[in-house]
C-alpha cells in the first residue's frame, strides 16, 4: 500500500485556472469645427527720465508736478482718452533724458455673423488664429472584428481617423 500512495505522489495533480479574454475595438472619425480667435491690444502708456519737471493742462490749467497717461473714465469705443503730459527741464545747462512710450489699443470690434461657418473678424494688434475645419470629404473607416481597421478617402482640414484594437488575457 505505501507503494501505492508514493506512486500516487509522483504524478501531478490537475490544475484548475479561470482564463478570461477580452476584445475591445473601438474606431473614431473626428470633424472639428472652424473657430477664429483674436485678442485686442490694450492701450500702455509709459513716461520716465530725470532732470523733468512733468505738467498736464486741463482746459486752461496747467499743474505742474503732474503726469497725465490713460484717462478710463473717458472711453471711446473701448479706448481710453490720452491725458497729454509735457515736460519742461528742471535744470538748465545740466544733462536730462526722456523715455515716453504709447500704445492705443483696439476698439472694441462690432458684432460678427459666421459666413460659412467662419466669422469674418477685424484686424486687431493682438494675435488673431483662424481654424479651418469641419470637412470631412468623402472620408470613411471600416472597423472589423479581426482588429484591422482602415480609414480610406479624402480627409479634408479639420478631420481624423483613429482606430485601436485592445486584447486582453487574464488568467486567474
Amino acid at each position: 500500500m505505501k507503494k501505492v500512495i508514493a506512486l500516487i505522489c509522483l504524478f501531478p495533480s490537475a490544475a484548475f485556472a479561470d482564463i478570461k479574454q477580452e476584445f475591445v475595438t473601438s474606431a473614431q472619425i473626428s470633424v472639428d469645427m472652424p473657430y477664429v480667435v483674436t485678442n485686442k491690444v490694450g492701450t500702455t502708456y509709459s513716461l520716465s527720465g530725470n532732470n523733468l519737471t512733468p505738467s498736464v493742462t486741463v482746459g486752461d490749467t496747467t499743474t505742474s508736478g503732474k503726469i497725465g497717461g490713460i484717462n478710463v473714465g473717458s472711453l471711446s469705443n473701448g479706448v481710453p482718452a490720452m491725458i497729454q503730459t509735457d515736460t519742461s527741464i528742471t535744470t538748465a545747462g545740466s544733462a536730462f533724458s526722456k523715455t515716453e512710450s504709447v500704445t492705443m489699443g483696439d476698439a472694441t470690434p462690432s458684432a460678427v455673423t459666421p459666413s460659412s461657418g467662419i466669422a469674418a473678424l477685424p484686424v486687431l494688434g493682438g494675435q488673431t488664429t483662424i481654424g479651418s475645419g469641419g470637412t470631412l470629404g468623402s472620408g470613411a473607416m471600416t472597423s472589423l472584428s479581426s482588429g484591422v481597421h482602415t480609414c480610406t478617402g479624402a480627409f479634408g482640414s479639420g478631420s481624423s481617423c483613429i482606430g485601436s484594437t485592445t486584447i486582453r488575457i487574464t488568467i486567474d
